[in-house]
């Protein structure tokens, strides 16, 4: 099988959109359920749903495939599985090495996902003297001062990043001398390479507070959902007491419902929100 020094994804020749080609995994997740299921095909509708996007947009991402369905049946699930791996590249092997053996880089190394999607991990290395020949998901742990021996031994242009923050631009330049093309970055930190490197960065943190973000209003929505009832259950009574004042209108107290009135009389001065 071919390694993924030797071959690149058609994509960018083929000129399809960085935003579709951001799309694809998506659509490709969604078909690998329903090809689970033993679905035979589906409507755009139905994987647009399942992928999170609008159908309009999933019609138009698989026309720069040459995909465009049949009417009344919808999409080949098979076949679109197929097509949209091949564009990825996923049909391919691709080496691919972990650089940062903590918790997250042991993490990264048993995620069996990898293997099913067409990228083979291929070594896994650590700063780490400690950490040299120790097993993590069945491989031993390989020291950095083998890097770029193992790069050009296995014919890798696909690197992880898992180190800390610190260490993350050094490893970077390594890979990059070394013949790395591709890097997935999980340092908390943003790399610096040269043109001709694709990075792709994961930070968690950031995902996080994200969705803190969103937390916060909601529970903000909420309180305010909860206060406008309130609001309104106070200006009926304040309604209530000013009808009743408006009765002895010959003798107006202050702080009776006359010395309230706005300027249009029996308009309240201040309205109900």
């Amino acid at each position: 099988m071919a390694t993924g020094r030797t071959h690149r994804p058609a994509t960018r020749s083929r000129g399809i959109p960085e935003a579709t080609v951001a799309r694809l995994p998506l659509y490709l997740r969604a078909l690998t359920a329903l090809s689970e299921r033993s679905v035979p095909t589906v409507s755009s509708e139905e994987l647009a749903t399942a992928a999170g996007v609008n159908s309009a947009k999933l019609r138009k991402d698989f026309s720069y495939l040459g995909s465009y369905g049949t009417r009344g049946v919808g999409y080949d699930v098979e076949y679109l599985v197929y097509q949209i791996s091949r564009e990825l590249g996923l049909t391919q092997d691709w080496p691919v090495v972990i650089v940062g053996i903590g918790n997250l880089g042991a993490a990264l190394a048993n995620y069996g996902g990898f293997a099913s999607r067409g990228f083979r991990v291929a070594a896994l290395i650590d700063a780490d003297p400690e950490m040299a020949g120790k097993p993590v998901a069945g491989m031993p742990v390989q020291h950095t001062d083998e890097l770029e021996k193992i790069i050009t031994d296995n014919g890798v242009s696909i690197g992880v990043i898992a180190t800390p923050a610190g260490a993350a631009q050094q490893v970077c330049e390594r890979l990059v001398a070394a013949g790395v093309t591709s890097i997935l970055n999980f340092a908390p930190t943003v790399l610096s390479v040269p043109d001709g490197v694709d990075v792709r960065k994961v930070d968690l943190s950031i995902e996080l507070q994200i969705l803190a973000f969103h937390e916060q209003r909601k529970a903000g929505e909420g309180a305010a959902a909860e206060a406008a009832p309130a609001a309104g259950r106070g200006s009926a009574a304040d309604a209530l007491d000013t009808n009743a004042a408006d009765v002895d209108v010959d003798a107006p107290e202050a702080g009776s419902a006359a010395s309230r009135k706005g300027p249009d009389g029996d308009v309240p001065a201040v309205m109900p929100a």
